[in-house]
């Protein structure tokens, strides 16, 4: 009953609009004045503070925001997509296809999903325009590549999941890269087979679309006619192998990306004063608010705790007979419906340490329930009706939400395909870990 009452509270407050960092706080510290005395709450409160901030492994998070936002200033989306049109050209829907290899390279040293949509949107969109892709198609194109920002490491989600439920960050990043390769492969098939079946919906012919990257290269300086993609190649060289070579700690290697984005950006030449102090202080803004989120959450989790709500559920599946994989499908479907309501960092940060508890005790690996959290997060990104990144898309390329909601349907159904296949095939996730 204790908990229900503490979560109503927490929902009453978020229907009233209150920012899910004080509301997450505010139903903490009510709910657990119902069962613990007033002191014990200070001593609670001071040690959230202070453990939360005295973690090291928080610095990676406005580190890899921090190399997300020199990156987009420095206009590295751009010399991704014309490398990758040159290699695709002679495809049909190679422009599509080479935006979501752009988008594996931006993700695999960003991080942020956001910061990498708006990116390709506004390195991607004119030329997909120009080749005669539909509207719909090209922003719903943009959307899903930008998602992939979530789920290949570098990932700002993993390192909450790992922060949250305790988990090593490097086990989920290695867990993220099989899946985020197969989720790429995933859309580029996708794109082949609706412009199969849809033949409106791209360029009426494969010259044309030579033709538009064509156009999109001549009207670029010689360096930026497919030649820059090398620094971002060195970079996430520098990223991945310091990190999984045991050389330097997570945080260590993204103060090193930042580092490197800003070297990068600065020496193409796009970094001016202006756009270095619109990413300080973006990176500012987005840590300040997912740090107070998980202020808010640590609260929330200690009154998860003292109500023991996860040992009752343990209980009460034992007693019921359900089997472990019909609860775990039954969570999936709620993280999923959670995906269409609320953002990807609070349903991670209020939610798994709850459900990696449940799911640790029915026998799952951490490292694989956090990879399908994520991948449920990533859905969120594009489901409507709050699908973050479809309205960072809409919002850059000034395209129709409607029509944003439509082009992202053939690549939310493969999405759901793909989830089910990480479902059924735990070695997915966890071959490069074991």
């Amino acid at each position: 009953m204790t908990f229900l009452m503490g979560t109503s509270f927490l929902l009453a407050l978020m229907i009233f609009g209150i920012p899910i960092a004080f509301a997450l706080g505010l139903a903490g510290v009510a709910s657990l004045a119902m069962i613990v005395p007033a002191n014990s709450i200070i001593a609670i409160m001071t040690k959230v503070v202070h453990s939360t901030v005295a973690n090291n492994l928080l610095l990676t998070i406005p580190m890899f925001v921090l190399m997300a936002e020199f990156l987009s200033c420095g206009g590295v989306a751009e010399d991704l997509l014309l490398s990758c049109n040159r290699l695709l050209r002679r495809i049909r829907g190679g422009m599509a296809m080479a935006c979501i290899m752009a988008g594996v390279v931006h993700a695999a040293a960003t991080g942020s999903s956001a910061a990498s949509a708006a990116s390709l949107a506004r390195a991607s969109f004119p030329a997909m325009r120009r080749a005669g892709y539909a509207p719909s198609f090209a922003a719903g194109t943009i959307a899903i590549a930008g998602t992939l920002a979530i789920m290949i490491p570098p990932s700002v989600p993993f390192v909450l999941y790992g922060v949250v439920t305790e988990t090593s960050v490097g086990k989920l990043f290695l867990a993220g890269i099989v899946p985020g390769i197969l989720t790429a492969i995933g859309y580029m098939l996708t794109i082949s087979i609706v412009l199969h079946v849809w033949p409106h919906l791209g360029p009426a012919t494969v010259k044309k679309e030579e033709e538009a990257v064509q156009a999109a290269m001549s009207g670029a300086k010689p360096a930026e006619r497919g030649g820059n993609i090398w620094p971002m190649v060195v970079l996430i060289f520098i990223i991945l192998g310091g990190l999984y070579s045991g050389v330097a700690t997570p945080t260590e290697v993204s103060a090193l990306g930042a580092l490197g984005a800003l070297i990068i950006s600065y020496h193409s030449r796009r970094m001016t004063r202006h756009n270095f102090l619109d990413a300080v202080g973006a990176t500012l803004r987005i840590t300040t608010m997912i740090i107070a989120i998980i202020f808010g959450a640590h609260f929330l989790g200690y009154f998860v705790s003292f109500s023991k709500v996860t040992d009752s559920l343990l209980f009460w599946i034992a007693q019921s007979g359900m089997p472990a994989s019909a609860v775990m499908l039954i969570i999936v479907f709620i993280y999923l419906m959670l995906g269409m309501i609320l953002d990807q960092g609070a349903i991670i940060i209020l939610t798994a340490p709850i459900t990696t508890a449940l799911m640790v005790g029915l026998g799952y690996d951490p490292v694989w329930w956090g990879v399908i959290i994520i991948k449920t997060a990533e859905i969120g990104l594009i489901h409507p009706p709050l699908g973050m990144a479809l309205f960072v898309t809409s919002s850059v390329t000034r395209t129709d939400m409607r029509s944003c909601f439509i082009g992202i349907i053939p690549y939310l159904v493969t999405e759901l395909i793909l989830l089910g296949i990480l479902i059924a095939f735990p070695q997915v996730s966890l071959a490069l870990v074991n």
